[in-house]
């Protein structure tokens, strides 16, 4: 009974981990305010995932327990996807590395013209049914390729001090994420019509990797170097 009881907490704890999770960085953040340049993008995108996620969670909630007609959350998740890819392709542009300069660049216009032609041709952005295996996997592909070239650049740069750095932090939190997600991503859909209980089991390892990825960008955040506080 006890063990059934605790399994019954920590799933719905994971159940919720996108709602919590990016409150870990958060706290950090209203604990040291005076972040790195170059992070900027990255405190905007922990509070517009924030507020997505209470988005989603929110709608998810008054359609299951009062039964009100709004539309699913799935629009968010490609609202969601969109915001991700903008934030971390700026963040990966405009980090100070010589190697990979145009690829960088050109891999961001590439996906922004797979977005539109996408959902003009192939998919439905407002589709209710499901979510959008072609926008979430091709996003988890293409920024794990802007981890990837990260890697390589600071192995290329010979720096000595990588673990020491924000970004470092940033990225390999990121690509945990990835590697996780662009499976849950690319099956999701074919596993809900097929199972709708496996589905939603592999949504955890989302969720996992989503509080993964929140702790390594708050272990970024954190340094006790900077002053408490400061603006």
């Amino acid at each position: 009974m006890k063990i059934g009881m605790i399994n019954n907490l920590i799933f719905y704890i994971l159940d919720w981990a996108e709602v919590w999770a990016p409150l870990i960085p958060i706290i950090v953040l209203l604990i040291y305010r005076k972040q790195p340049k170059g992070l900027e993008i990255v405190v905007l995108f922990t509070w517009i995932t924030f507020f997505l996620n209470i988005a989603i969670d929110g709608i998810w909630i008054i359609r299951k327990y009062f039964g009100l007609g709004l539309q699913g959350n799935n629009p968010i998740y490609n609202i969601q996807s969109l915001v991700r890819f903008l934030c971390f392709s700026s963040f990966f542009i405009n980090l100070p590395q010589k190697h990979f300069y145009w690829f960088r660049r050109i891999l961001a216009g590439i996906f922004v013209l797979f977005f539109f032609i996408n959902f003009i041709f192939l998919e439905n952005f407002f589709n209710q049914a499901h979510l959008s295996e072609n926008l979430l996997t091709t996003e988890s592909y293409v920024l794990l390729a802007y981890c990837m070239q990260y890697y390589l650049a600071e192995l290329n740069e010979d720096n000595d001090e990588l673990t020491r750095q924000p970004n470092f932090w940033i990225v390999t939190g990121l690509s945990i994420f990835l590697v996780v997600s662009f499976f849950v991503f690319l099956f999701y859909t074919q596993l809900l019509r097929i199972d709708g209980n496996l589905s939603d089991n592999m949504w955890y390892f989302h969720n996992i990797a989503f509080i993964v990825f929140c702790i390594f960008i708050a272990k970024a955040f954190y340094d006790p170097s900077r002053n408490r506080y400061s603006v």
